[in-house]
């Protein structure tokens, strides 16, 4: 069985390091993907895309990448219930293995 994303698409929010309570430390991406086809008005739809980085690969990611920013990422899909008001809620995320950094937003100081 294979379970293996890759994903290219841009940095929608600032990214925020974070530690968990057993003191892992992670941070949380949304990559905005454009569809490569057009809808039924003509124009192209975005999927935004949540995932999730771990130890070194967070801690890099945090670093070097901001909003705006393209990157790879390469990971699996992973499923977990949350309970939110009482009801039960399946929540796909893509948990990210490698982060690739293609462009940067930021412009240079010379």
């Amino acid at each position: 069985m294979l379970n293996q994303v890759v994903l290219v698409g841009r940095i929608v929010y600032e990214l925020e390091l974070r530690k968990s309570d057993a003191g892992k430390k992670y941070l949380s991406l949304t990559l905005a993907i454009p569809r490569s086809f057009k809808n039924m008005e003509g124009t192209y739809d975005t999927d935004f895309i949540r995932c999730m980085v771990w130890d070194s690969v967070a801690e890099n990611t945090s670093i070097y990448c901001h909003k705006g920013d393209i990157v790879g990422v390469k990971g699996r899909l992973q499923s977990r219930i949350i309970e939110k008001d009482n009801k039960r809620e399946n929540v796909i995320e893509v948990i990210a293995e490698k982060v690739t950094f293609l462009t940067s937003s930021k412009t240079k100081e010379e």
